[in-house]
């Protein structure tokens, strides 16, 4: 269809600032939720960017582990204000939920014990065990197109579920098969995210299909290099710093390793890296138990922002629980625990973004990763499936097989998936509904 809208005037720095700044406060409903609000923003009704443009950014950051929807922010605003104007998309994506996690995780270990708060978090649980069923079952819907896939992922959720395989050994398994699958078998392993090209018009657009890349945009190995030693020096500067002051052994040196790791595993979005995060976090380290990883998850899904910033609770809960700076100073301990898994698991996107952006604005052709990440993402599927049978393992039998089944739990759980899955209630409203269930119970016992 042709729009005879004119196109929108530039838009100022500022003006992005305050866009990206509102969106971190009101970015609800996980990755499908956040990017869905940016087309409706961004595309549709402010014209900042045209369909094309927005789409060929999102398969970029689909190919790319992390967040997507922080990665796509921090795409557009580069290519709108330059290398500040990415910073600050992606930045103002996440601060606000990192302070609002670290006030509800305070909260959450000072007065976790009472019963109000026990009850409200005992209607949660089972709530967000559905919640990654569900998402098992979208992501494979989506992904899972055929039988070998189909194989990939229940391949994948028993080499997790009953030989322990590290979560990263099973996503470069996952690739490789990709990858020799596309030259043997490229129909089994065509991507089916979705995200393809599109014929949708909203009148003109600031950055149009037919816009020249903007000077910034176009790559040079000069900058290429500025950019990544700026990004591996921070890095590098601050794990430094941690070892220097508190050794190679010490509880924020190891989280800076730890979730730099996971940063670069992150395929498949937030629920395919919580297994790394679990095995590390909880069978590894100890720096929180499982019932706090589920915990942690449920304040996640409640907060703005990506639902990856569940490792900012679990660097919270750590510094925490190993008294950093000793018993008076748990708030502090906690806040830079958070601060030092938030700064390690994003800063990699944002030399993704930063580095990669010049060659995909240059061709906006096809990726050549499709059948690799297609592999990884039926993989995924199979390890999402895990972390929702050891979810509601924790959920209905908390004291193990041989005590009681948690009956209530059970029908609070089956009620939210119906809720997501037949009803198709947003997520915030669903967790809302549970908390409640979980109070009133709590207040009647």
């Amino acid at each position: 269809m042709e729009n005879s809208l004119e196109r929108p005037a530039p838009v100022s720095f500022w003006q992005a600032f305050v866009y990206w700044l509102k969106l971190g406060f009101i970015s609800f409903g996980g990755p499908a939720g956040q990017i869905s609000m940016m087309h409706q923003e961004l595309v549709e009704k402010r014209r900042w960017i045209s369909e094309h443009r927005f789409l060929h950014a999102l398969n970029y950051t689909m190919v790319l582990p992390g967040p997507e929807a922080q990665q796509l922010a921090t795409y557009i605003g580069w290519l709108m204000h330059g290398v500040w104007g990415g910073i600050a998309a992606g930045v103002l994506f996440v601060i606000p939920s990192l302070f609002i996690l670290m006030a509800l995780t305070w909260i959450y270990l000072s007065y976790g014990d009472v019963s109000a708060v026990a009850g409200i978090l005992y209607g949660i649980k089972p709530a967000v065990t559905a919640i990654v069923v569900f998402a098992a079952y979208r992501i494979g819907s989506r992904a899972l197109k055929n039988n070998v896939l189909r194989g990939m992922a229940v391949l994948a959720f028993i080499a997790i579920f009953a030989f322990n395989i590290p979560f990263p050994y099973i996503v470069l398994m996952a690739g490789i098969i990709g990858y020799i699958g596309s030259r043997y078998a490229p129909d089994k392993f065509k991507a089916g995210s979705g995200h393809g090209s599109s014929k949708e018009t909203y009148g003109p657009a600031i950055i149009d299909d037919d816009t020249p890349a903007p000077e910034h945009t176009k790559f040079k190995w000069s900058r290429f290099i500025v950019f990544l030693l700026i990004g591996l020096s921070i890095g590098a500067a601050v794990m430094a710093a941690l070892t220097i002051t508190y050794g190679w052994q010490g509880t924020l040196t190891q989280m800076s390793w730890f979730f730099t790791k996971a940063a670069l595993v992150t395929f498949g979005g937030a629920y395919a890296v919580l297994p790394y995060v679990y095995q590390g976090g909880v069978e590894q380290y100890a720096w929180l138990s499982g019932t706090q990883m589920i915990d942690g998850l449920a304040l996640g899904e409640t907060t703005p922002g990506p639902l990856i910033m569940v490792v900012a609770f679990v660097g919270f809960v750590g510094g925490w629980t190993k008294e950093l700076f000793g018993p008076d100073a748990l708030l502090l301990a906690g806040a830079a625990g958070a601060s030092i898994a938030t700064l390690y698991t994003f800063l990699p996107s944002f030399l993704f973004i930063l580095l990669g952006g010049p060659s995909v604005e240059a061709t906006r052709g096809d990726l050549k990763f499709t059948a690799p990440l297609t592999g990884i993402t039926a993989a995924v599927v199979g390890v999402i499936l895990n972390l929702a049978v050891f979810f509601a393992y924790h959920v209905l039998w908390p004291q193990g097989f041989d005590a009681t089944f948690e009956w209530l739990s059970a029908i609070i759980g089956a009620a939210a998936f119906i809720a997501l899955f037949k009803y198709k209630m947003g997520i915030v409203q669903v967790i809302a509904a549970c908390a409640a269930i979980g109070l009133v119970n709590a207040l009647l016992l």
